[in-house]
């Protein structure tokens, strides 16, 4: 840790409504950095620093913790994370639903949707230490915590991705995983519900969880059905984490479909039940819509969908999916038949379900964003505001303090974080100083890529990197291995 030099630290921000990130009632004092660490809290008046900024009562909080992100790429080819910082994120989560760049060797454009984080070979790379090498010899203004896709395992060790993996296919996947968690690789994901995965049995994801075990990784899972098979899927996941004796989270757990509105009901209680027997964690992201590759099997449950992005058709980028067909004199299913390889925004969940799992107290925030998608859906850039200024101070789903917990605190322990996520005198200062009372997203379905209001100053690892309404281009962050975290699930 990093003491204040002669009863002085290089940063104090003062007059501070301090919300720790744990759920406890916020209280008004000052925090001091030095370094990279918080080095006081509470009345500091007898210290002094190189810098002081007084923060009129204003909130400050640990940064956000994103803990479901497709930012594999983005961390490397835009480095100072506009979209992520200027909403108060200091961590992302990358290698979510099955996808990641490494440990993958390929000689042809990936196929969906591994497309979304990377749509040429040459992103990719063939082991895990060499893509944390290159964050650690070219850092982001982010700290990131890396998983390892189990479809990109796929595509890179089975000769058919219609069936299931081979016991051969399956040890040289086992081989490639445990490879990546020794190098730093966080666990395991899944997108079951992808085609490369889709045709992967239960046992071939608790054969590789068993790997995960032996590593104390963790495991997260877009599962196979977040639709009307969503309570088999939910046992899916469980069977996964028991036999593999693995913690396991569920990625933006949703009801997706209007056949299945009002769902969320059956289901928390169902991950309540589990969690008395295993480790379970979920996120959850604040909006109806999804967003994903375009495929014309998952729009029948979408009451509207708009494409994101289209490698044959890129002028059609942000419209309704309807207006194009009716241009092209097509239903909607052949239209977007002529739109592919794309990507697609799809409104497909009710209100009162997003809500329900966002208040439910063990739901994390994660944004879900796609950082490559030409018109993006507006998560990326919104996510965390959203839920600070629209559905805590708006809304009134929750108070402040609990809002904060849930992109902080909570998160910090289910991700092994022992030292960030909490404000407390000698964690990492990853710090983010806002107005509760303006704080809000601007990014629209219409216009998604804006950057919220109300975020102030945003600190990694001691270091400023969104300040005054834009980036400073400093770029703190670091790739964070298994090796430095934690237990998953469990408090320090």
């Amino acid at each position: 840790m990093n003491a204040p030099v002669n009863g002085k630290a290089d940063l104090i921000i003062r007059n501070a409504r301090l919300i720790d990130g744990t759920g406890a009632p916020s209280y008004s004092g000052d925090i001091a950095i030095s370094g990279d660490r918080i080095v006081g809290l509470g009345a500091l008046g007898s210290l002094s620093a190189g810098t002081e900024i007084d923060a009129q009562g204003k909130a400050v909080a640990p940064g956000f913790i994103d803990v479901h992100t497709h930012d594999d790429r983005a961390v490397l080819v835009n480095p100072t994370m506009k979209n992520k910082v200027s909403q108060g994120v200091t961590t992302v989560v990358t290698g979510n639903c099955g996808v990641s760049l490494a440990p993958l060797k390929i000689d042809r454009r990936p196929p969906a949707p591994l497309d979304l984080i990377c749509d040429s070979p040459d992103g990719f790379y063939a082991d895990f230490a060499s893509y944390l090498k290159a964050l650690d010899d070219d850092p982001a203004a982010v700290n990131v915590l890396a998983q390892v896709g189990h479809s990109s395992l796929r595509v890179g060790a089975v000769a058919d991705l219609n069936g299931a993996a081979s016991s051969s296919e399956i040890k040289a996947m086992r081989a490639k995983l445990e490879e990546s968690l020794e190098a730093g690789a966080i666990g395991l994901s899944t997108g079951l519900f992808y085609p490369p995965a889709q045709a992967a049995p239960t046992e071939e994801v608790i054969e590789l969880g068993r790997a995960v075990h032996a590593h104390s990784g963790l495991h997260t899972t877009h599962m196979r059905d977040e639709a009307a098979k969503i309570t088999d899927s939910l046992a899916e996941t469980f069977r996964i984490g028991r036999e593999a004796d693995i913690p396991v989270v569920i990625s933006h757990h949703k009801c997706a479909g209007a056949d299945n509105h009002g769902r969320s009901v059956e289901t928390l209680p169902l991950i309540d039940a589990a969690m008395k027997q295993q480790r379970v964690g979920l996120d959850v992201y604040p909006y109806i819509a999804s967003s994903t590759m375009l495929s014309p099997d998952r729009m029948a449950g979408a009451s509207r969908v708009i494409v994101t992005w289209s490698v044959p058709h890129p002028e059609h980028a942000g419209r309704d999916l309807a207006d194009i067909a009716a241009e092209m004199g097509l239903s909607q299913i052949e239209a977007a038949g002529k739109l592919l390889p794309a990507g697609a925004v799809y409104f497909s969940m009710h209100e009162d379900d997003v809500q329900r799992i966002m208040k439910y107290p063990h739901s994390m925030i994660g944004s879900d964003g796609l950082p490559h998608d030409t018109r993006p859906h507006p998560r990326l850039w919104g996510t965390f505001p959203r839920v600070l200024g629209h559905y805590s101070r708006d809304v009134g789903l929750f108070p402040l303090e609990e809002a904060v917990r849930k992109m902080t605190g909570l998160s910090a322990i289910q991700f092994g974080l022992t030292d960030r996520g909490v404000l407390k005198t000698g964690n990492y200062a990853d710090i983010v100083l806002f107005d509760p009372a303006t704080v809000i997203d601007t990014a629209s379905f219409t216009d998604p890529m804006q950057p919220a209001a109300g975020i102030e100053l945003v600190i990694v690892n001691g270091r400023p990197v969104w300040q005054d309404g834009a980036i400073t281009g400093a770029r703190p962050g670091r790739a964070i291995r298994r090796q430095q975290l934690g237990n998953f699930g469990k408090a320090a």
